[in-house]
């Protein structure tokens, strides 16, 4: 029978933002003398007239950015993690002034595949989401082969990244967070296209580490892994690479024991493999070439957990989590939804066994099959199959009989870094205080 797990309390400690421009609405005061009423025009608090930006449109310039003489002196502090020291780089916070002190929180994650918004205000240890947004932009298409970011990809990101940009001026974001991952890491113009995506939208994208990434991912699902003691594992599928942590669970954020990415996603392990022949033979063939390529990427990490993963499965308390499209489009079908519901889906506990069953049908499937299956579609038909190799490899490495499952990740942990900050300037570390004016 499913279980579900109980919402995440608010948990960590980090990292800088990035400014996406500022519109508030002004109030319309009407005042009434002698029988006449009079209406004050509304303003926006940067003082322009200008209209907000939509979606495939070029906004308006970003407002100069102002940096106190302290901030641009401050040197780039480590930040300790439970797996070592990790060492931000220097980003930039988004600070709107007061009376707007303690408002809506943002963060955006640019990733290979997809573009995500969450934006959320605090209640107690928890949030509450108020808007959100997801697209599915493919920046990484074509990098495989090029070592680029293709011209169609940025301005499909673009164009979702303009929506993002609205989205925080009509959210009054008090401090937001934008990262970008492997795509952007990987690729040669990846810095570039950063600074395009600055100028055309507003929004600064820090282009996070691999270990940065694999944190925050921990830090906005961890709560949702099964109670019990000792390590447990969390891994996180994207469309780049793919992340597998190895923690130790405490009465707040899980220590990091080890952790390892590999440079396989659902989209980089896809077009590493190339066009596929639609005949039984040649897709178990494919499937089997992509096991193996993800079963390389991870062989060190698979050797260096084993006397942690031996010790948990004699005393048969191995717990595994995972956050990513794949696992929860896979728990869609594991609960034969008709269309896909977060509700039902996220906190969920899946039998490995019937994961793995749904991975091998899936593999076996032509593309007009996999469209057909509902919660799959034509969006994630080609790419699913890649996704089910890589969660098939982590099982074996982590063999657990349940898995747990997560439609949470690198935004709500990020959401979770600036809200334990409680946005004050005063007490962010000192890479974090560069503001915009």
């Amino acid at each position: 029978m499913a279980e579900y797990l109980p919402p995440a309390n608010g948990q960590g400690v980090e990292s800088g933002k990035h400014k996406a421009g500022k519109h508030r609405a002004g109030k319309n005061k009407g005042s009434r003398k002698k029988g006449r009423s009079k209406s004050r025009p509304s303003r926006n608090n940067a003082g322009s007239s200008l209209p907000p930006t939509s979606a495939g449109t070029i906004s308006p310039p970003p407002p100069r950015v102002v940096i106190s003489p302290e901030a641009a002196q401050a040197p780039v502090r480590a930040v300790e993690t439970g797996a070592g020291v990790i060492v931000p780089e220097r980003v930039a916070l988004w600070q709107k002034p007061l009376p707007y002190h303690r408002q809506a929180y943002a963060a955006i994650d640019l990733g290979t595949n997809n573009c995500r918004l969450l934006i959320a205000r605090p209640s107690g240890e928890h949030f509450v989401v108020i808007d959100a947004f997801s697209r599915v932009v493919r920046l990484g298409e074509g990098l495989a082969q090029t070592g680029r970011l293709s011209d169609e990809a940025m301005d499909r990101a673009l164009a979702a990244l303009h929506v993002c940009a609205e989205k925080l001026r009509k959210r009054n974001v008090h401090l937001a967070r934008s990262v970008a991952t492997e795509a952007c890491r990987r690729a040669t113009n990846g810095a570039a296209f950063i600074e395009r995506v600055r100028e055309e939208t507003g929004i600064h994208l820090n282009i996070i580490t691999a270990q940065e990434e694999a944190r925050l991912a921990v830090l906005g699902c961890h709560i949702l892994l099964e109670q019990g003691d000792g390590p447990a594992m969390i891994f996180d599928i994207g469309g780049g690479s793919t992340e597998m942590v190895l923690v130790e669970t405490g009465e707040t954020v899980p220590r990091i024991l080890d952790w390892q990415s590999a440079p396989w996603g659902v989209v980089s392990l896809t077009e590493s493999i190339g066009p596929i022949d639609d005949h039984p033979e040649a897709r178990a063939e494919a499937y089997a070439e992509m096991r193996r390529c993800v079963d390389e990427g991870f062989a060190d990490f698979a050797v260096r957990v084993s006397p942690m993963r031996e010790v948990a499965l004699a005393q048969e308390r191995i717990r595994l989590l995972g956050t990513s499209g794949t696992v929860t489009t896979l728990a869609s079908l594991h609960l034969e939804l008709p269309h896909y519901d977060r509700r039902a889906v996220d906190g969920l506990i899946v039998p490995a066994d019937s994961m793995r069953a749904i991975s091998q049908s899936l593999a076996k499937m032509s593309y007009a099959e996999r469209v057909a299956v509902p919660c799959i579609g034509r969006e994630r038909s080609d790419l699913v199959v890649a996704g089910c190799a890589i969660l098939e490899s982590i099982l074996d490495i982590w063999p657990a009989e349940r898995l747990g499952i997560a439609d949470r990740g690198i935004r709500e942990g990020i959401l979770r870094s600036l809200m334990a900050s409680g946005g004050e300037p005063s007490r962010a570390p000192a890479q974090q205080r560069n503001f915009v004016a």
